[in-house]
């Protein structure tokens, strides 16, 4: 049960003052449903309204807090036409503007003949000074009211930014009261020069200057650090428990395993070793396995996972493989289905295409252990699929799936070994942020043979040197990806669309272009990357659906149109397309030439390395976390108060105290912090992170 002390914070935005049914919806829609999430809620700028010059000296462009007199109304001659308010004070005039103004509100609040303080962007139009819709209109015994500096919140459309803010001050004014007790070491609040959590709330809303916003500020890094610490408990409080839970010892006989690396045929490299004795180390435990493989590109996450699911095999056991999309399964299904075979294991698969007799037949072979290894996408883990004896779950690109999906995969056996894998090489602080619960394995190292991939900055302008170069490559037969950021044009973005892009190289290259994005159906999917693999295609144009789990050995180019527009990670994700087969590849980053210089910075990086995990690192440093692995990600949970680049140096102490304390109070039950501690995760909602183990 949420503690009685935080019952204030936890009603619904409806319940603060001037905030009706209409604003509740849209806050909680922006925010979260809680009055706490508004406190969350940081602002990102501020506007200092201290300025308060005569109209005369009024700059212009500059927010400006001015005393005037009214002078006269003066309704618009037609629809087009703004409603103007005359005014002045001792030093000249000005016209307050309003485009759909009502006379009669606007009469209500601007009399003719009073004095009033407006405070709002002055310009200079025509020789005329002038305010269009003053964003404060108050009478002069309030003008201090407004002489402020003011923060900035992002907003959402429809909802006034004034009412955001009252909602705010309203939320501020519900603190707890009396005050949380501490939940941190007095010592380490001394030693940081900490406020209190409710006086690191009230300062980071009611800022003095845009200094105040710095991540860095001692509220700031006090609220990060409550967040920080919140996390790592709940964490470290589901790692407990599901060392706790109960497992089965899986210690295979190695016999399958090495008929199917002889069939492999190629060494593995020593980074793939280290992590299959890792995995075979946790599933020999009597503890259920919760593992992470991390895997940079083209790095061969596919035949580790395979080593761990015929461990199980062995064992008389099944296993399972389970990826996000089609095209990510027969991937997998294409390199594991020769192996399986060579050691005489039938590969099940079972997707959402399946259908009818078909998919019964399947269902039919999994549920009554014929099947021991199976690949599929989201229609496993429906109720329908009944496994006979399921002993190790593999979950590619795990973070599409949510934490629900997961667990109820790893149901479908008692005792299930759980191993999650991701293309994608996360930085190790984020690792440990969102990460925690898992114990992890890195592939950093590429199988022998591959050769760098060239990366080469081409502005768009340059597109015909481009198509020439894409022509040289086919006719030394090799094939070529090609991809764009939409489907099709766009009238509101100025980028090239898939659809418009195959055509015109189909022109310069008849019968040889092959298109492929998101909306096509599965079936069309894999006929057109079955002929671009192995046919007559020899270009693919595509969007960032292959970006994951596609494996042409032929293709040596890679071209990006608008490569500005990605991130780093998927930047890298696309490039490690190529490069799979013994000739020389090429990446080419097409761009606008009036680059950003974040923009700049990105493409930098791509082209001077290819190592995953720097890239992964400085993305993190450039775009910020939520950036880095998807602010919406299912399963991830949503930092509000932390940014992962600024308090990195947290993120260690509060992994560090995090252990002691369940070290010395493994229930959170008998230290004179266990109250106050149960607090802290209540208020940030990692009571649920504690009911529900994120990965099964």
């Amino acid at each position: 049960m949420r503690p009685q002390s935080l019952y204030s914070v936890f009603a619904e935005p409806i319940k603060l003052p001037g905030i009706g049914p209409r604003f509740s919806k849209m806050i909680a829609d922006l925010v979260g449903p809680h009055i706490v999430d508004l406190l969350w809620h940081l602002p990102t700028s501020v506007i200092d309204r201290r300025y308060s010059p005569s109209v005369k000296n009024a700059q212009n462009g500059q927010i400006c807090t001015l005393t005037v007199t009214v002078d006269s109304h003066q309704p618009g001659a037609g629809r087009r036409q703004p409603y103007r308010v005359k005014c002045h004070d001792a030093s000249g005039e000005i016209d307050l503007v309003f485009f759909h103004g009502r006379g009669d509100y606007l009469a209500q609040i601007l009399p003719v003949a009073s004095q009033r303080v407006v405070s709002g962007r002055v310009e200079h139009y025509h020789g005329q000074t002038q305010m269009a819709h003053p964003d404060h209109v108050v009478s002069p015994a309030d003008g201090d009211s407004i002489r402020i500096v003011e923060p900035v919140y992002p907003l959402t459309t429809g909802l006034p930014a004034k009412t955001l803010r009252r909602a705010i001050q309203g939320a501020l004014a519900r603190l707890p009261a009396p005050p949380l007790a501490e939940w941190h070491m007095p010592a380490l609040v001394a030693r940081e020069g900490w406020p209190s959590w409710a006086e690191a709330v009230n300062a980071v809303h009611n800022v003095g200057d845009a200094g105040d916003l710095a991540p860095t500020t001692a509220a700031r890094q006090r609220l990060a650090y409550d967040e920080l610490l919140a996390n790592q408990l709940a964490l470290a409080l589901i790692r407990q428990r599901q060392k706790r839970g109960k497992g089965r010892s899986l210690c295979g006989d190695g016999s399958l395993r090495q008929q199917a690396l002889s069939a492999f045929g190629f060494p593995l490299t020593d980074a793939q070793r280290l992590a299959i004795d890792e995995i075979l180390s946790d599933m020999a435990e009597p503890m259920r396995m919760l593992r992470l493989l991390q895997g940079d590109v083209g790095s061969g996450k596919t035949i580790v996972a395979l080593m761990a699911m015929l461990n199980a095999v062995e064992t008389g056991a099944q296993a399972v493989l389970m990826a996000p999309t089609e095209i990510l399964a027969r991937q997998h299904l294409a390199t594991i289905q020769p192996l399986a075979a060579a050691v005489g294991i039938d590969v099940e698969v079972l997707t959402g295409r399946d259908k009818g007799k078909t998919r019964e037949a399947a269902r039919g072979r999994v549920a009554d252990g014929t099947a021991r290894l199976v690949i599929g996408t989201h229609a496993l883990f429906q109720d329908g699929v009944e496994f006979e004896n399921l002993a190790l779950a593999v979950i590619d690109e795990q973070h599409r799936f949510g934490v629900h999906q997961r667990m109820a995969l790893s149901q479908k056996g008692p005792g299930v070994d759980l191993l999650v894998m991701t293309a994608t090489p996360i930085p190790r602080s984020l690792t440990m942020t969102y990460y925690g619960d898992l114990d992890s394995s890195r592939l950093n190292q590429k199988p022998p043979g591959r050769k760098p991939i060239k990366t080469v900055l081409f502005p768009l302008e340059r597109l015909a040197e481009v198509s020439a170069a894409v022509g040289r490559k086919l006719t030394q037969g090799e094939k070529v990806f090609w991809v764009c950021p939409l489907v099709e044009e766009s009238e509101t973005l100025e980028l090239t669309a898939a659809e418009d892009r195959a055509k015109q190289l189909e022109v310069a290259f008849p019968g040889r272009v092959g298109l492929i994005h998101g909306r096509m159906k599965g079936p069309q999917k894999d006929a057109v990357m079955a002929e671009f693999r192995d046919g007559s295609l020899d270009i693919l144009v595509a969007t960032t659906v292959i970006e994951v789990g596609v494996d042409v050995p032929a293709a040596t180019v890679m071209v990006i149109e608008h490569a500005e527009r990605f991130g780093l990670a998927q930047l890298h994700q696309l490039r490690g397309r190529i490069g799979r087969g013994d000739k020389e590849s090429y990446c080419l980053l097409l761009h606008n030439g009036q680059l950003g210089d974040s923009s700049r910075a990105r493409l930098k990086v791509m082209r001077d390395t290819e190592d995953g995990f720097v890239i992964a690192e400085e993305d993190l440093r450039l775009r910020g976390s939520g950036e880095v692995l998807g602010a919406r990600q299912s399963g991830l949970p949503a930092f509000r108060l932390v940014d992962i680049a600024a308090h990195e140096a947290l993120l260690a102490i509060a992994r560090d105290d995090a252990r002691l304390i369940l070290d010395k109070d493994p229930e959170l039950k008998n230290s004179p912090r266990s109250g106050d501690l149960r607090t802290l995760l209540y208020l940030f909602e990692r009571d649920a992170a504690i009911r529900h183990l994120r990965a099964g």
